[in-house]
C-alpha cells in the first residue's frame, strides 16, 4: 500500500502532535493562572479589585492599593502576596492576547504572531522536540519572510538549517544557510539604524542647542542612514532614516524641510502597504502637525488633521499626542472655539479616562487655560455657557496647586501662571502680585535658569506691570524680556519643560489688552 503526498503530509502532522502531546504530558501544569473574564467578573476577587484599580487610574502607587484592598501598609503579607500572584496571572494572560484585533495592522498582528510562536519553537526544543518545532519554525518563516521580519528570519533559518542537517537534506540546509547570509546583513544594518536613531535621540530633548561636535556627528548618521536605505529593503531602516531626518531638521528648526521629511515617509508607506504600521504613519502626521504649530500654519495644520481623523482609528497613545500638537496649533492661531472642540473630541472617548497619569493631568490644564481664553476674548456668549458648564473642574487649579514631583514642576509653573492670569483678569491686582512673586521665587529655587529662560523672561514682564501698579501707560523696562523672548523663540519637541499652551509674547498681548 502507497501513501500520496498528502497523506504523508497528514501522517508527518499526526506525528508531531504526538510528540507535542507527550511533551504537554511530561509538563503540563495542573492549573493555568489566568486573568480570564470569569475571574474578573468575580464579585469578591481581589483579583479583580486590583485589575480595575489599576486600570482606572484608582491606585497610583503600593500605599494607594494596600489601603484599599486591605486596609494595610505596602508590606502586609497579604497584599504583597496578591501583588506576586496578580503579577504571575498578569504576565500568563499576555500569551493569549487577541493579535487579531479589528484595529491591528496585519504587519504588526503578523509580527507579534511570530514572535508568540518563536516561543513555542524555543519550549519545544527545550524539550527535544526538534521536528514540531522546525515544523513550527517553517510556518513563522513563510510569514516572516513575507513581512521581511529579518530577526524572525534569522532565528527560524538556524533551526530549520539545523534540521535540513539532521535529515541530510543538503537542498534545503543551502536554502537556509542563504537566507541567514542575506537576512543577516539586513538585520546588523537594521541594528545598527536603530542605534544611530537612540543616539539622536538622547540629544533630541535636551533644551540646549546641540554642540558643533554632535551636528558633525548627525550630518554623518544621516548620510549614513541613507546609504543603508538603499541598500537594504528594510521597512526598519526606512523608519530610522526618515524619523533621524525630521528629528534633526526638527533641532535646527528648519520646518519647511521637516514637512518634506514627512511627505517622503509617508509616500514611503503608501509605496509600501505591506509594511503599514498605524502608529508609525501617525507619527509622521504628528511631526507633521508639530511643524505646522511652528511655522503657524493652521490652514495647512487643519487639512491634514482631518485626513489623518479620517484615516486613523482614535484613542492610542499615539493619536493623542497628534490631538495635543492638533490643539496647541489651534491655540497658537487664535482659532480657541476650534481648539475647544478638539479638546471635546478628544476629551469624548472613553480611552480619555484611561490615559496615564502625566498626560491626563497635561490634558486637564488644557482645558483650564481654555476657559481662561473664553473668559478673556470676545467669543460668543452661548458658546461661553456651554463650556462653563464642561469645566467644572477649574476650581482645582484656582486654589492650592496639586503637589508634584520635581520630574513634573513645570505643571506646577503653568498653574501659577493661570492664576495669576485669572487674577489679573478679574482685577484682583493684590493677590495677582503676590502669585507674581512666587513665581519668581519659585522659578529661582526650582528651575534651571537656562532651561526655563522663556518663562523667566515672561515673570520679568509681570514683575514690570505689578511695578507700573498695572497700568499699561505707565510701563517701562520691557524691551529686554520681549527682546529674549525674539531671540530665543518657541520650541516643543514633546517634553514637558518647553510647553507654553499659549505663547508668551501672546499672553502678553493678552493681558495688556485686558487691562485697558
Amino acid at each position: 500500500m502507497y501513501l500520496c503526498g498528502k497523506e504523508l503530509q497528514n501522517l508527518a502532522a499526526l506525528k508531531n502532535l504526538i510528540e507535542i502531546v507527550k511533551i504537554a504530558s511530561r509538563r503540563k501544569a495542573s492549573r493555568i493562572e489566568l486573568l480570564d473574564d470569569t475571574t474578573l467578573r468575580a464579585k469578591n476577587s481581589k483579583f479583580r479589585e486590583m485589575y480595575e484599580g489599576i486600570e482606572n487610574g484608582q491606585f497610583k502607587n503600593d500605599r494607594d492599593a494596600a489601603a484599599q484592598l486591605y486596609g494595610a501598609d505596602p508590606g502586609d503579607a497579604r497584599y504583597r502576596q496578591l501583588k506576586s500572584r496578580f503579577r504571575r496571572r498578569l504576565l500568563n494572560t499576555l500569551f493569549f492576547i487577541d493579535a487579531k484585533k479589528p484595529d491591528a495592522a496585519d504587519y504588526t498582528s503578523a509580527y507579534f504572531t511570530c514572535n508568540k510562536e518563536w516561543t513555542l519553537v524555543n519550549i519545544l526544543l527545550q524539550n527535544k522536540g526538534l521536528v514540531p518545532a522546525a515544523d513550527l519554525a517553517n510556518q513563522i518563516l513563510t510569514t516572516a519572510l513575507k513581512y521581511q521580519f529579518s530577526d524572525v528570519i534569522v532565528n527560524c533559518s538556524r533551526i530549520l538549517r539545523e534540521y535540513a542537517a539532521f535529515n541530510s537534506d543538503e537542498k534545503a540546509f543551502e536554502q537556509y544557510g542563504a537566507y541567514l547570509r542575506d537576512y543577516s546583513k539586513i538585520l546588523a544594518a537594521e541594528i545598527r539604524s536603530e542605534e544611530l536613531y537612540q543616539r539622536v535621540q538622547m540629544h533630541h530633548y535636551r533644551p540646549t542647542a546641540p554642540s558643533d561636535d554632535f551636528e558633525t556627528r548627525l550630518d554623518a548618521y544621516c548620510n549614513e542612514l541613507i546609504q543603508s536605505s538603499e541598500s537594504h529593503h528594510s521597512p526598519v531602516v526606512n523608519y530610522h532614516m526618515y524619523i533621524v531626518w525630521i528629528m534633526r531638521y526638527e533641532m535646527a528648526g528648519a520646518y519647511g524641510a521637516m514637512l518634506e521629511v514627512c511627505t517622503q515617509a509617508e509616500h514611503y508607506i503608501e509605496q509600501h502597504p505591506l509594511f503599514y504600521q498605524e502608529e508609525k504613519r501617525i507619527l509622521f502626521y504628528t511631526k507633521r502637525m508639530s511643524a505646522y504649530l511652528h511655522l503657524k500654519d493652521y490652514k495647512r495644520g487643519r487639512e491634514s488633521a482631518e485626513k489623518c481623523l479620517r484615516d486613523f482609528s482614535e484613542g492610542s497613545e499615539v493619536w493623542f499626542l497628534f490631538m495635543e500638537y492638533y490643539l496647541l496649533l489651534a491655540i497658537h492661531t487664535e482659532n480657541y472655539i476650534q481648539a475647544q472642540a478638539i479638546f471635546n473630541q478628544a476629551a469624548d472617548t472613553s480611552e480619555f479616562r484611561k490615559l496615564d497619569g502625566i498626560t491626563r493631568e497635561k490634558w486637564a490644564i488644557y482645558e483650564a487655560y481654555l476657559q481662561y481664553l473664553i473668559e478673556s476674548q470676545d467669543i460668543d456668549p452661548n458658546f461661553v455657557m456651554k463650556q462653563r458648564r464642561k469645566s467644572s473642574r477649574l476650581s482645582r487649579f484656582l486654589g492650592t496647586p496639586p503637589a508634584y514631583p520635581r520630574e513634573q514642576k513645570m505643571f506646577h509653573l503653568l498653574i501659577i501662571i493661570l492664576q495669576t492670569l485669572f487674577l489679573l483678569q478679574r482685577r484682583n491686582f493684590q493677590l495677582a502680585t503676590e502669585k507674581i512673586e512666587q513665581m519668581k521665587s519659585f522659578i529661582s529655587r526650582n528651575l534651571n535658569k537656562e532651561e526655563f529662560e522663556r518663562p523667566l523672561q515672561f515673570v520679568r514682564l509681570l514683575q514690570r506691570l505689578s511695578k507700573a501698579r498695572y497700568r499699561a501707560n505707565e510701563l517701562s523696562g520691557t524691551e529686554k524680556p520681549l527682546k529674549s523672548l525674539a531671540e530665543r523663540p518657541f520650541s516643543y519637541r514633546g517634553a514637558l519643560n518647553e510647553l507654553e499652551i499659549i505663547p508668551y509674547e501672546k499672553l502678553w498681548e493678552i493681558v495688556l489688552a485686558n487691562l485697558k
